[in-house]
């Protein structure tokens, strides 16, 4: 059974989608812990981030880098977090999360946010990306 994000991937659950290529793709998580939180995933359904082959892994790395990067041009923050947990959806994931304090990688404290805020953040981080 294909997981969420697979049907993310395929267009069969809306997203906010921020960048794609062959391989990758990232979109703004739908419970951030704050404002411009993106995940960004392998195209390929793999459960744990370590069964991706290296290929796979560094790509995934240089991907959410440069995603990375353009959120940090686009929303006030101290610095971009990097956390891979894998815990919700068996599907390898990278969070990206705009940070201002330790707090905001806690993921205990959410931000609440319109589809307008949605999509006018996406947008912003669009802007930056220089993929």
């Amino acid at each position: 059974m294909a997981s969420i994000f697979t049907k993310i991937i395929n267009g069969k659950i809306p997203c906010y989608k921020i960048a794609e290529n062959d391989e990758f793709f990232a979109f703004l998580d739908i419970d951030p812990n704050t404002k411009g939180h993106t995940l960004c995933i392998p195209k390929k359904e793999v459960d744990k981030i370590l069964d991706l082959d290296e290929t796979t892994y560094m790509g995934l790395m240089a991907f959410s880098r440069k995603v990375g990067q353009a959120i940090e041009a686009a929303i006030d923050c101290k610095r971009v977090g990097i956390s891979v947990i894998g815990l919700e959806v068996p599907h390898v994931h990278v969070h990206l999360i705009p940070l201002n304090g330790m707090g905001d990688a806690s993921f205990q404290n959410k931000v609440s946010m319109s589809e307008q805020e949605f999509k006018a953040t996406a947008e912003q981080i669009r802007a930056k990306l220089s993929i």
